[in-house]
């Protein structure tokens, strides 16, 4: 197999410092400085080359360029056309031509819904004339379960729903997926998370992401009245660490721990002016947040929390278990972004969640980590790290870069976002009807590293472990074995969660299945990937002409000619070249069986089948 080449992922997290300290120590005030080495050691990962650098490189390696001159003006479709061909017109930066129907298929297939298209799909597809079609098709899959599938496993991985939500986290799963098939407005599901208070989180679904959060005091509870299992303090830190980087794109971990100067000039503008009582203000809003261990018949339920606001507030002296020592100051609930304080009567945790959900940066952050997942790379990259001093392109500061490759394309986006009632479809079907969205990744001309940050080209991407799974089972129709419940399903991102027998988790997690214990992030290349596919079960197993096998239904019914050019069909959704034909036509006159069975590896082994281009 030709190895399509290491990917390599900035690290998308600043670490922040942690430090543990007795809770009855003196605590003493002190500046907090960070040695050069430290500084290194802690913030080093955003020194890494930009995604759209990473992303470019790798689409350059497998595809190249095409001689050829740039197409004629492509049609301009929606506002996105108008600001990323505009910036290109402007700046003499050439495009890639549109997409072919049969690379535009499978692209927008995977994104939606993990899933590879069926051969009887790819054939109608392209015997279909109307000009609406590719618009026609995105309509289809955004409705369809498996978009439904797809994106509730995302949000999973997203909120590292694990066991620590107990039997939760299938109801978490389970609400996720009626929110999108219903297709919620965002702003309400972020603001239930927030505000969500529950017996159990057992029984509101919304809940689990509060207890999916907390940090443990206490090894044992004494009894159902007991705090300490729970360390009060620190998960209120770490929900809005959550909170933010989820919902606005903000990494408030370093101001947890420090203020912003001193430490993050180098970093980030916007927070190197921020102070660590002003993360205590925002922290403050869940002051009164109270999180019990859920007590039965004298024992208490692992997995299972009561979420209510019977605490008295947020104490900025009290004892931290995972950060430097708290050094006080104000404890009333003021917004990090804006200073806003909750309306008289209302109750903290709710006026943090309409206060959140209605400042400019949650559509801004939300379009941008979405768009990251559809075009290869955020407006703004790192899409967590936002920098919001340096979003202005009229009042940047000295020294530093605008952070948006398209300012005003994200604001549009994001007013867009706002305007369809905070719709995740709508937002996919706005960026994927879209003709940037439509470019093909194969590009005429000579390609320069600096037409990256354009969207000049469409980048590929490696299939995601469960999409990978996925997709070798539809391309076999060996659908795997995995146990849901009382149910039986034979695709990984039906799944609530990591599943599946030794070999299928062995082969999941080497192509970078999320833990869920850490924020979910991509796998560098790694010769493990091509061993993975040539010598996994996963693979092998599949290929065998059984009876069960996609290989010897064909063999039974079709002659050789339609045996390859079915097996291409449902395995990389395109017919075979004439060349791809002849030798595949010599190995099945050779050994008919042999011969289809080396085929169907071969074809799981391409590097065409394992991006998304």
């Amino acid at each position: 197999m030709k190895q399509a080449g290491s990917i390599f992922v900035c690290a998308l997290l600043a670490a922040s410092m942690l430090s543990a300290q007795k809770q009855d120590e003196p605590r003493e005030a002190r500046p907090e400085v960070l040695t050069p080495e430290k500084f290194s050691e802690t913030h080093g990962s955003l020194f890494d080359r930009p995604k759209s650098k990473e992303a470019a490189e790798l689409t350059d390696r497998l595809l190249g360029s095409e001689p050829g001159s740039e197409p004629g003006r492509v049609e301009r479709r929606n506002f996105i056309d108008e600001h990323i061909f505009g910036k290109m017109e402007r700046d003499g930066v050439p495009h890639a031509p549109p997409a072919s129907d049969i690379e535009f298929l499978r692209r927008v297939t995977l994104d939606l819904t993990g899933r590879i298209p069926a051969r009887a799909e790819v054939r109608a597809f392209l015997a279909d004339d109307d000009p609406g079609k590719r618009d026609k098709l995105i309509d289809r899959l955004i409705d369809s379960e498996e978009y439904v599938e797809k994106w509730a496993y995302h949000f999973m991985d997203l909120f590292r729903a694990n066991g620590k939500m107990g039997r939760g986290q299938h109801l978490f799963h389970y609400w996720m997926k009626q929110n999108l098939r219903a297709n919620r407005p965002y702003d309400e599901v972020a603001y239930d998370i927030i505000a969500a208070s529950a017996k159990s989180n057992h029984v509101v679904a919304a809940s689990n992401v509060i207890a999916r959060e907390h940090i443990q005091g206490a090894p044992q509870p004494k009894d159902g009245d007991d705090l300490s299992m729970v360390h009060q303090l620190d998960t209120h830190d770490e929900l809005v660490i959550q909170y933010a980087k989820i919902f606005m794109g903000l990494n408030l971990s370093c101001i947890s721990c420090h203020d912003g100067q001193g430490h993050l000039e180098k970093v980030n503008v916007w927070l190197s002016t921020k102070r660590r009582t002003e993360f205590f203000q925002t922290a403050s809003f869940l002051g009164r947040s109270r999180y019990l261990m859920y007590f039965e018949n004298g024992k208490p339920q692992s997995g299972e929390f009561l979420l209510d606001d019977g605490n008295p507030g947020y104490d900025t002296e009290g004892h931290s278990m995972v950060r430097v020592a708290r050094l006080g100051g104000p404890e009333n609930p003021a917004f990090l972004l804006n200073g806003e304080e909750p309306r008289p009567g209302e109750e903290p945790r709710e006026a943090l969640g309409r206060i959140l959900t209605a400042h400019p940066q949650f559509a801004r952050g939300t379009v941008n980590r979405f768009w990251a997942k559809l075009m290869g790379f955020g407006i703004v990259e790192p899409f967590d790290e936002f920098d919001l001093l340096r979003q202005d392109p009229d009042s940047v500061p000295e020294g530093w870069e605008l952070q948006p490759s398209h300012p005003e394309l994200l604001d549009e986006l994001a007013q867009s976002f706002r305007d369809s009632g905070h719709s995740i479809k709508e937002l996919m079907r706005t960026i994927t009807r879209s003709s940037a969205y439509r470019l093909s990744a194969r590009f005429q001309g000579e390609w320069k590293e600096s037409y990256a940050e354009y969207f000049a080209r469409k980048f590929v991407r490696r299939l995601n472990a469960e999409e990978l799974h996925d997709a070798i089972a539809l391309a076999t129709d060996r659908p795997g074995e995995f146990k849901f419940g009382d149910e039986k399903v034979g695709m990984a991102m039906r799944l609530s969660g990591p599943s599946g027998g030794r070999d299928v988790r062995t082969f999941l997690k080497t192509f970078g299945q999320s833990d869920r214990n850490t924020p979910p992030r991509e796998v560098p290349g790694s010769l493990l990937h091509p061993l993975a596919l040539m010598q996994s079960p996963v693979v092998t197993d599949r290929v065998v002409a059984r009876e069960d096998s996609r290989v010897k239904n064909l063999l039974d019914s079709y002659d050789n000619d339609r045996v390859v050019d079915e097996m291409f069909m449902g395995t990389l959704s395109r017919p075979p070249s004439g060349e791809e034909k002849e030798i595949a036509l010599a190995a099945l006159n050779n050994d008919r069986v042999a011969g289809a069975e080396n085929l169907q590896w071969s074809l799981l082994n391409s590097v065409e089948f394992f991006f998304n281009y």
